[in-house]
């Protein structure tokens, strides 16, 4: 005699469904996720960019620049957002354009995904610095051009679950982070 095993339709549709309802539980939490790290992403890669600047900046005793590029060529116009990249270079004469005597050390690309980051200052600085350009002198200190110590904040525009990261730079020139609402 044979035994039937296997389901019976009735099974198989409860089953589905089941497997319908986690999925529509699952499937959106899996996304916040993603989106949640992506901006997590975009954070630690501009905040090492700045940590790195900054050792560089006191290591070579010079002037590195952090500049906002399109295209791996620095960035002085409006608007100031830096979604499409950043480019780090030694800036031995000080005028935080990336000219053919400096010496590139690391390009980032775009964002990816349509995340949008803009600057975002403290104090009002008429060089343009944090708009287009952060930029370490030999002490490790943010100064605009005409040596003046500055502090501001990049502010991502990435706001995702009703927060948005937030890099901080002190008068000594450390980076922090920190959440804010969207």
């Amino acid at each position: 005699m044979y035994k039937n095993s296997g389901f019976t339709l009735i099974e198989m549709m409860v089953t589905v469904a089941i497997m319908g309802v986690a999925l529509t539980v699952a499937v959106p939490s899996f996304a916040t996720m993603i989106k949640g790290n992506k901006q997590v992403t975009h954070t630690n890669d501009l905040l090492g960019a700045l940590n790195f600047a900054r050792s560089e900046a006191i290591k070579r005793g010079q002037r590195v620049v952090v500049c906002r590029s399109v295209n791996n060529v620095c960035q002085r116009d409006w608007p100031q957002s830096w979604e499409q990249g950043w480019m780090i270079f030694v800036d031995p004469d000080n005028d935080a354009i990336l000219t053919t005597g400096d010496t590139t050390l690391r390009i980032h690309g775009p964002l990816d995904g349509g995340d949008t980051m803009a600057a975002v200052i403290n104090e009002a600085v008429n060089d343009g610095s944090f708009y287009n350009f952060i930029s370490y002198s030999s002490d490790g200190a943010v100064h605009a051009l005409n040596g003046t110590p500055i502090s501001g904040d990049l502010s991502f525009g990435l706001c995702y679950a009703a927060q948005k990261n937030k890099i901080t730079i002190n008068l000594v020139g450390r980076g922090g982070v920190s959440k804010d609402p969207c």
